[in-house]
């Protein structure tokens, strides 16, 4: 079985085709600039060399067509014809209160999908047009599966999801927490159970997925307890653009003394805080950590955030699930910042972390392995993230039951 995941954004869509087989990767891009002038894919072929091909992409039909060009390319070798692709799996950032699980696509769940638009109003419309894209480009014929980044989250207690606004806003809007990056917790929680020989079921595990947009997870006996992002992927702690979560009248006195709409104002806590809020320099930890190292103040308060905020929401899951076996580092900071590492590993020493610092320098660029020493009492372990992997064996196992 051969599956093709998608991950469609509004001006985006990434994709890979898995052989299911040896769940071997066959060929992988990115459609950019959908909509807009100067749009392309880049792509890889065979022998590993870039292949980027200017074309016209008005919409997500347009880019699937590029990306089924794509696959058919003699250079990529990947597929002789498009029938050799068995199944469609797409990756969904909000599926609400409504999916706890991966599904089949039908017209339902396209319905929830579209309702839940309001939650993830940069998203789930993008959704919506690849699944319809694909459709048109793949036809009806080739099965679509929905694997939703809330998912994962949805067996959190009433006490961790609601908000202590009135109770008729989660009646009436569905106003809690979500959560997100879900697909990346489940793998690398799974993974960490695995590597360690025990049954997911008996362990506490916390999951750190830092990266651009970040997000800590409580996994307790293989169900998530608690994570950070809200209703939206703002919540929790800083990241690259974002304030993470703060006291809400900081918005009201913001907005009021700048004059600022509330979409003004929302730019600004998504797109303008963060690192790059704070630092002033970029939003790129490569950027800011280069900064630092030249003296820049504003650069290392920024870091010294970042690490700060991490080892509090590290702590207080290890207070919510009454103790914590291990703790997993993935996504591009998490993989491949050991400086990142270090530094809340050392917050967290009065839990009996003891940071192995060789391993932790050499875990790096896909590096993984465990970071910590013999006699720690929490392990801390590097596993790189494989989100795509997720969403082709949930898309694997729903078709095979068809």
């Amino acid at each position: 079985m051969k599956v093709l995941v998608i991950n469609a954004g509004s001006s985006s869509l990434k994709f890979q085709l898995i052989d299911m087989t040896d769940e071997s990767v066959l060929a992988k891009g990115n459609c950019e600039r959908i909509g807009t002038d100067g749009s392309f894919i880049g792509y890889k072929a065979a022998d590993g060399s870039k292949i980027e091909i200017e074309t016209e992409m008005k919409n997500h039909t347009q880019a699937f067509e590029a990306v089924k060009n794509s696959l058919l390319d003699p250079r990529v070798n990947a597929i002789s014809d498009l029938s050799e692709v068995t199944a469609i799996g797409h990756r969904i950032v909000q599926g609400g209160s409504y999916f706890d699980h991966s599904v089949l696509i039908d017209a339902e769940v396209l319905d929830k999908i579209k309702e839940l638009s309001p939650l993830a109003p940069l998203h789930n419309p993008a959704h919506i047009q690849g699944i319809d894209a694909c459709t048109e480009v793949f036809g009806k014929d080739v099965p679509q599966v929905a694997v939703f980044d809330t998912a994962f989250h949805q067996t959190m207690p009433e006490k961790a999801y609601m908000f202590a606004v009135p109770y008729e806003y989660y009646e009436k809007y569905g106003v809690r927490k979500y959560g997100f990056h879900g697909t990346s917790h489940r793998y690398v929680s799974a993974k960490m159970a695995e590597i360690m020989g025990k049954p997911i079921e008996d362990l506490k595990l916390i999951t750190c997925h830092i990266g651009n947009g970040s997000s800590i997870t409580a996994v307790k006996n293989g169900k998530v307890v608690d994570t950070t992002m809200g209703l939206t992927p703002l919540g929790g702690f800083m990241m690259g653009t974002r304030s993470g979560s703060l006291d809400p009248s900081v918005v009201t006195f913001i907005a009021e003394k700048e004059g600022m709409s509330l979409s003004e104002m929302e730019t600004v806590l998504n797109k303008k805080s963060g690192l790059l809020g704070v630092s002033g320099v970029s939003s790129d930890d490569r950027d800011v950590t280069a900064a630092e190292e030249q003296g820049n103040h504003r650069a290392k308060l920024a870091h010294e955030m970042l690490y700060y905020q991490i080892a509090q929401y590290v702590g207080s899951y290890y207070v919510a699930m009454g103790g914590c076996d291990a703790i997993v580092f993935t996504a591009g900071l998490g993989e491949n910042q050991p400086v990142l590492r270090e530094k809340v590993c050392d917050y967290l020493e009065c839990l009996g972390v003891k940071l192995d610092k060789a391993a932790n320098n050499a875990a790096i660029h896909g590096n993984q392995g465990m970071l910590t020493t013999a006699d720690s009492k929490i392990r801390v372990e590097l596993i790189a993230t494989d989100e795509e992997m997720v969403i082709a064996r949930d898309t694997k196992d729903i078709v095979e039951k068809l």
